[in-house]
C-alpha cells in the first residue's frame, strides 16, 4: 500500500486536489493512510468517521429514508455520504466507504465482506461500486482501503 499511497499523493499534489473521506467500516483507516505522508495537509482536507447511522445523518446529511430503504451498506448511502463530504469540506474529491467487515453482521443479501464505495469530484457525477472481499476483519478493511486508493488514482488521472 505504501507505493500506492505515494503515487496517489504525488498525483493529488501535481493536480492541486484535496480529498475528504467519509468512512464507516474502515474507521478512518483511509484518512490515516493519506495523512501518513509528509505534506499531506496540502492534499487532505478532512475525514468523517460516521460509524452509526445517526452520524451519517448528522455529519453528512444522509437521508434517514435512504438508510431505512437501503441500509447503511448500500450504494445509495455511499453516494449521499460522498455528496455530504464534498458539501461539508473544502475538498475537490470525496471518497466514501461503508461495509460489513465481520466477524458478525452479514446476511444472505449482504454477506461479510460486502463493501460499498463512492467517489466524486466536485462538479462531476459521482460513481459508486460494491465489492466483495474475503478474509478476516482486518483483511477486509485493508482491502477496502487499497481499493479506494486505487480508484482515487484512476479518477485523478
Amino acid at each position: 500500500m505504501t507505493t500506492l499511497i505515494q503515487k496517489v499523493s504525488e498525483n493529488l499534489h501535481k493536480n492541486k486536489l484535496r480529498v475528504a473521506t467519509a468512512e464507516s467500516c474502515t474507521g478512518g483507516w483511509l484518512a490515516k493512510q493519506i495523512t501518513d505522508l509528509a505534506g499531506s495537509s496540502a492534499i487532505f482536507d478532512r475525514g468523517f468517521v460516521t460509524y452509526s447511522n445517526q452520524s451519517k445523518v448528522d455529519m453528512l446529511g444522509v437521508q434517514a429514508s435512504t438508510l431505512e430503504a437501503h441500509g447503511a451498506v448500500s450504494e445509495a448511502v455511499v453516494k449521499e455520504m460522498t455528496q455530504g463530504a464534498l458539501l461539508n469540506s473544502q475538498a475537490n474529491i470525496a471518497v466514501s466507504i461503508s461495509g460489513i467487515a465481520g466477524p458478525e453482521g452479514g446476511s444472505d443479501d449482504k454477506p461479510i465482506g460486502t463493501v460499498c464505495f463512492g467517489w466524486q469530484r466536485k462538479g462531476q457525477q459521482g460513481i459508486v461500486e460494491t465489492c466483495f472481499f474475503n478474509g478476516n476483519r482486518d483483511s477486509i478493511r485493508a482491502q477496502a482501503v487499497d481499493f479506494a486508493l486505487n480508484k482515487i488514482s484512476e479518477i485523478i488521472n
